[in-house]
């Protein structure tokens, strides 16, 4: 059996020495716990994502590394200093908030140099080290310009160049995206990587983007009602996931419920009612035989044909009962004869490529490997 995920979280996190060290770290707003006995690390120079919904204690979590917020419980380590009771002024830390916070009244130049003045900096510095971090963020010529005269990227760009230009060994980022449209978003996520690498700097990213989250980060941290439920690569958190709200959080997933059936060293049987049949799983699961799990397929991991496949396992018909033609692929609604619907994604390979039809018959079916089976 390959490691759980759990154990190669725990393996990718402890490779090299942890910059940030969290332990037990908890806040409460009177009755209201919105962190809950939080423990991470994360090594110098990574990029790791807070991942949750609203509400989960992701941005609290942040401003409690940033010290605008101090914790009821527990303790953070920087760079092997506690910083638990340390000003924000006086930890190595910036901030790049969601709304930017540029100051309207200042050129960009002015904005990239306003922390540099507070801190008393030389004038000849300031302005090598403005210029410097223009280029990097390729925003140089625009100086004199004011943020109204900016796009959305442009601003962007300028609050992340303001955030880097005093050289924080660890920035942390808030929905730093999210007032981008998809396009621009989608380019300005690999920009962000790229200039990460270039500075080494350690970001702490948070965000409710799950696209955004797996294309940023080396490690993703996946919040619920104030705890960290799972921590890992996107790989791990998209096929290993170690609870069913992981698995249903991340991506598309079709979830059912089921009865092991069947348990094995080295494959599992499991009675999933809304299938009406069995599953068939190539690995085995810690879980006692009769046991009630959930079993979770990736859309894109089924396959949909008109003809009966050979295998013989993992084989259900079903009708097609909606069809969104996407442009890089079509999904599909099939709806089984129990009455319950899958998701189906399949690739359009080839331009004219016949497709399956409104109410069309079909059989639909997925390989040994392709279900996730969570205990809880």
């Amino acid at each position: 059996m390959s490691p759980a995920p759990a154990d190669r979280a725990v393996a990718t996190s402890t490779a090299s020495p942890p910059y940030v060290r969290i332990d037990r770290l908890t806040k409460r707003f009177g009755d209201f716990v919105a962190v809950d006995q939080v423990t991470l690390e994360i090594p110098r120079g990574e990029i790791f994502c807070l991942l949750g919904g609203s509400g989960c204690g992701k941005t609290t979590l942040l401003r409690m590394l940033a010290g605008f917020e101090v914790p009821t419980e527990g303790s953070i380590f920087i760079d092997g200093v506690d910083v638990t009771q340390v000003p924000p002024y006086e930890r190595p830390v910036n901030m790049m908030f969601q709304s930017y916070a540029l100051f309207p009244h200042m050129t960009v130049g002015q904005n990239v140099a306003f922390g540099l003045r507070q801190d008393s900096v030389p004038r000849a510095e300031i302005d090598s080290r403005v210029a410097e971090m223009l280029a990097l963020v390729q925003l140089a010529g625009y100086e004199k310009r004011k943020p109204h005269q900016l796009s959305g990227g442009q601003r962007q760009r300028v609050a992340l160049a303001r955030a880097l230009v005093k050289r924080p060994k660890l920035l942390l980022l808030d929905e730093p995206l999210g007032a981008l449209d998809k396009k621009l978003r989608e380019q300005t996520q690999f920009e962000l990587v790229n200039l990460q690498e270039k500075l080494g700097v350690t970001f702490v990213i948070v965000t409710h983007d799950q696209e955004e989250a797996m294309t940023l980060a080396a490690r993703i941290g996946v919040m619920r009602s104030g705890q960290i439920l799972q921590v890992g690569t996107p790989t791990d958190i998209y096929e290993f996931p170690n609870s069913r709200y992981v698995a249903d959080f991340i991506g598309s997933v079709n979830m059912t419920e089921g009865r092991l059936v069947d348990d094995a060293p080295d494959h599992v049987r499991i009675d999933c009612p809304q299938f009406g049949g069995t599953v068939y799983v190539d690995h085995g699961v810690s879980s006692p035989p009769d046991a009630q799990v959930s079993v979770a397929i990736r859309p894109e991991k089924i396959q949909l044909g008109r003809e009966r496949p050979a295998q013989e396992d993992n084989v259900l018909k079903g009708v097609v009962t909606g069809i969104a033609y996407l442009g890089d692929v079509t999904r599909y609604l099939v709806r089984l004869p129990t009455g319950f619907v899958l998701r189906v994604t399949a690739p359009n390979v080839f331009r004219h490529e016949e497709r399956l039809a409104h109410d069309e018959n079909v059989w639909i079916h997925w390989h040994a490997s392709a279900a996730v089976v969570v205990t809880r």
